[in-house]
């Protein structure tokens, strides 16, 4: 041992790592870890059972975990849903959404912290104030507003990928030009002037130096809308349908919820299988989600 090590031993009061306050800090942090991950256990567990199985003993220990591979092979072999295909929609429309996203509020969010004027202050604060509006007000509007235009324009909005991209466009602008603002005003004026001295456009200046520096808020921003785009239901039921060419994984789920059959065992896997993919994403990238929104909201 260090002779530093030794004089910060002796500094250090007796029990400190195990004082009762920080003891009960982490029991409170396991009892609501155990709470949240019940859902999710009750949703793993249910997988491997059949329709009989889960209602008669929901919350018991699969007897068979073969069983699992079975529902995830009559899923995808399903005659009144094409998950595979709803897997497929998911997917495009997510990642076009958040690319849209993107770009546009960094855009916007570039132009409101350069534009040091007061309509531009005016501006963010309609932005952040959107955040707080509840969808169920504005959806039923939305819905046929999208009707009026698709008919006036000749491009149908409802019912199509377009339709639902500028649908998520419009609702998931506001958190990232927030998260994005904040960021955006801790780089220094200096490298855009410097820029422009050499003869970069805006444009140039925008995609060459301004981009690359939003790299950690960037990811930030692209799990938060993508954790909410891909699990979403209610937007894509409302501008897509039930029935719809262009279906999402929450949609073709309820496919097997019928009005007087309900199989259970289909319904937890698919969940499931929806469920996989950001779980895993989240779990490799919520170092940069925590980084961002501390650089994004702080500063």
């Amino acid at each position: 041992m260090s002779q530093f090590e030794s004089a910060a031993n002796k500094r250090r009061p007796r029990g400190e790592g195990h004082s009762p306050g920080l003891i009960a800090l982490e029991i409170i942090t396991m009892l609501l870890f155990l709470l949240f991950m019940v859902p999710f256990l009750l949703v793993l567990l249910n997988s491997a059972k059949t329709a009989k199985e889960i209602i008669f003993s929901p919350v018991s220990w699969p007897t068979n975990w073969g069983q699992l591979w079975q529902n995830v092979v009559t899923i995808f072999n399903n005659p009144s849903t094409d998950y595979l295909g709803a897997f497929v929609d998911s997917v495009i429309i997510t990642v076009i959404s958040l690319a849209v996203i993107a770009l546009f509020s960094a855009m916007c969010a570039w132009a409101l912290v350069r534009n040091r004027k007061r309509w531009s202050t005016v501006i963010f604060m309609v932005f952040v104030a959107a955040m707080v509006i509840p969808f169920q007000v504005v959806m039923f509007p939305l819905v046929r507003w999208f009707k009026i235009m698709g008919d006036t324009i000749g491009f149908p909005l409802l019912g199509t990928y377009h339709g639902i991209v500028f649908a998520y466009l419009g609702f998931g602008c506001s958190m990232s030009i927030f998260i994005l603002h904040g960021f955006i005003k801790s780089i220094p004026m200096e490298l855009e002037e410097a820029a422009t001295i050499d003869g970069c456009s805006q444009v140039r200046t925008f995609f060459e130096i301004v981009i690359p520096l939003l790299q950690p808020t960037f990811i930030t921003v692209l799990i938060l809308n993508g954790i909410w785009i891909w699990n979403d239901y209610l937007l894509p039921l409302l501008i897509l349908g039930s029935a719809g060419e262009v279906q999402t994984i929450p949609l073709a789920v309820t496919a097997f919820a019928g009005s007087y059959l309900k199989q259970w065992d289909l319904i937890l896997t698919s969940a499931l299988l929806a469920m996989i993919p950001i779980i895993v994403l989240f779990l490799f990238a919520q170092r940069y989600i925590i980084k961002g929104m501390v650089e994004g909201a702080i500063k």
